[in-house]
């Protein structure tokens, strides 16, 4: 076999090797620490943008751990939908990585410095095993793998508000993972299988025989799977816990990982569960009104907060939403629209987070109030930071507004213009609490600790200057990555 064909493994293996090793770096040489990790994940961003051409080249394809095929052996399946999570992954958590290699050495203690890289590399490998995954049991290992780590980058401050943050995260995440392990077992128990390929040929079948078990596996698929993705009103742990972490954790949390659990919804619903069975449920409306109120209910969260990542966190609420919103509508308009949020959000929320985390490192204040003026002293990550808001807003020539443009089609091609001016209403929500910071950040005189703010490191400027960048190189030529979206969205449709 190739070393292309080899790809999908070896971007999930390398992270984990060298997880592994960071701890004896840690301990006989630590400044290869940093270098590995990036160097791991770098490598796992080539392989992904290789694997992305070559699907859209060649088509999809399967690869076997071992040359054994299912059902017996571990299969990944390689499409669209898969390439699109991997790369947007490890686009995202390499840039954040560079920021974090010089912003914790501000938020975290040099005893646990070295752990953190440890969890962090777990984390995106087991987000790469998610997206790549094509069966039920090492999907659940996975997100097991994932629900830990991401609980361990959020504790690791050993703050009262992060250890109750990741404690609460922890017993949710739980009941979500023990929701989708008896759905697993539903749905093994009428079909043998938990190989998503032969699930799917052997669900119709069942569902003549087993219907009730089936639409129990459903339901508890969309608890546990809504739980993790933070989709209201499942969402109470995420604002302490993005909130509370380092601000690396919060943009990797927010950006990434509650998405990776909204793509593994997309993979069960039009990969797994035969449209019969979800044209005979209520599941898409309910997932419809779930994401409405999720994209109203969380802006009008984000207006009244006074802390600025705390804010972010209840944003993060809302834009979920607007992937889920696109999941219900389940047209092509408006799947290829939250398909390509999942991106565009990644991109710019990663952003605002580092942004704030940058504001914290220069000043030490994370009060919105007390950022009049920022603008005049931290010009780039205030620079950043605006055209984050305004890609958050919608505003045309950032990639926010592309997303939204595919998701008002799509309700506009259903007959449904309700949901377009959902869309379009929660711009105005979005404006009303991002653009009184950045003109008070522009137009006001800086006051307190933000007229002499610490000098930011050159890597943080970097990822925040890169990350700027894509939400405008997107936004204004969307044309690349909304071909990749369109495919995916036309293959899982069946179109």
């Amino acid at each position: 076999m190739s070393f292309f064909s080899h790809l999908p493994v070896l971007i999930i293996v390398i992270p984990l090797c060298v997880a592994y090793l960071l701890p004896v770096f840690s301990r006989w040489c630590k400044n290869w620490v940093v270098p590995a990790s990036l160097g791991a994940l770098t490598f796992s961003m080539a392989g992904s943008l290789i694997l992305l051409v070559g699907v859209m080249q060649s088509g999809p394809f399967t690869y076997h751990m071992g040359n054994w095929a299912p059902p017996w052996g571990i299969e990944f399946y390689i499409d669209y939908l898969a390439t699109f999570a991997v790369m947007t992954i490890s686009i995202v958590s390499l840039l954040v990585l560079v920021f974090a290699s010089k912003d914790l050495l501000h938020e975290l203690q040099t005893v646990v410095r070295s752990w953190y890289y440890t969890l962090y590399l777990v984390l995106i490998a087991a987000m790469f095993g998610m997206a790549l995954t094509n069966d039920l049991f090492n999907l659940f290992v996975f997100i097991e793998i994932a629900a830990i780590s991401s609980c361990g980058i959020i504790s690791i401050k050993e703050s009262r508000e992060c250890i109750e943050a990741a404690f609460k995260y922890l017993v949710l995440s739980a009941l979500g993972s023990g929701c989708m392990l008896l759905a697993i077992a539903l749905v093994y128990m009428v079909t043998g299988h938990l190989s998503f390929t032969y699930i799917a040929a052997a669900l119709p079948e069942a569902m003549q025989l087993y219907p009730y078990n089936l639409l129990a596996s459903l339901s508890l698929f969309l608890v546990g799977l809504g739980v993790k993705s933070a989709l209201f009103p499942l969402h109470i742990w995420l604002p302490d816990a993005h909130s509370a972490a380092p601000s690396p954790s919060s943009a990797v949390l927010s950006g990434l990982v509650i998405k990776i659990y909204a793509i593994t919804m997309i993979k069960l619903l039009f990969q797994v569960y035969p449209l019969e069975l979800i044209a005979k449920t209520p599941v898409m409306n309910i997932i419809l009104w779930m994401a409405t109120l999720a994209i109203l209910v969380g802006s009008m969260f984000a207006i009244v907060q006074e802390d600025v990542k705390k804010m972010l966190a209840y944003s993060s609420i809302a834009q979920i939403g607007y992937v889920f919103l696109g999941i219900g509508l389940a047209n092509t308009n408006a799947l290829t629209g939250g398909i390509l949020h999942i991106f565009n959000h990644a991109l710019m929320k990663s952003m605002l987070f580092l942004a704030a985390g940058t504001f914290i490192y220069g000043t030490g204040t994370r009060k919105i109030k007390d950022l009049q003026g920022i603008g005049l002293t931290m010009p780039i990550p205030t620079l950043a930071f605006a055209i984050g808001a305004f890609a958050m807003v919608g505003v045309p020539l950032t990639n926010g507004f592309v997303s939204k443009w595919y998701l008002v089609l799509g309700s506009l091609d259903l007959g449904q213009p309700f949901f377009a001016a959902v869309v379009l209403f929660s711009s105005l929500l979005n404006g009303i609490y991002y653009l009184p910071i950045i003109v008070n950040a522009f137009f006001k005189q800086p006051q307190g600790k933000v007229t002499t703010p610490k000098q930011i490191p050159i890597q943080m400027t970097v990822a925040l200057v890169i990350l700027a960048l894509g939400v405008v190189g997107f936004g204004t030529f969307p044309r690349y990555i909304v071909a990749v979206v369109a495919k995916a969205a036309q293959s899982l449709l069946g179109i």
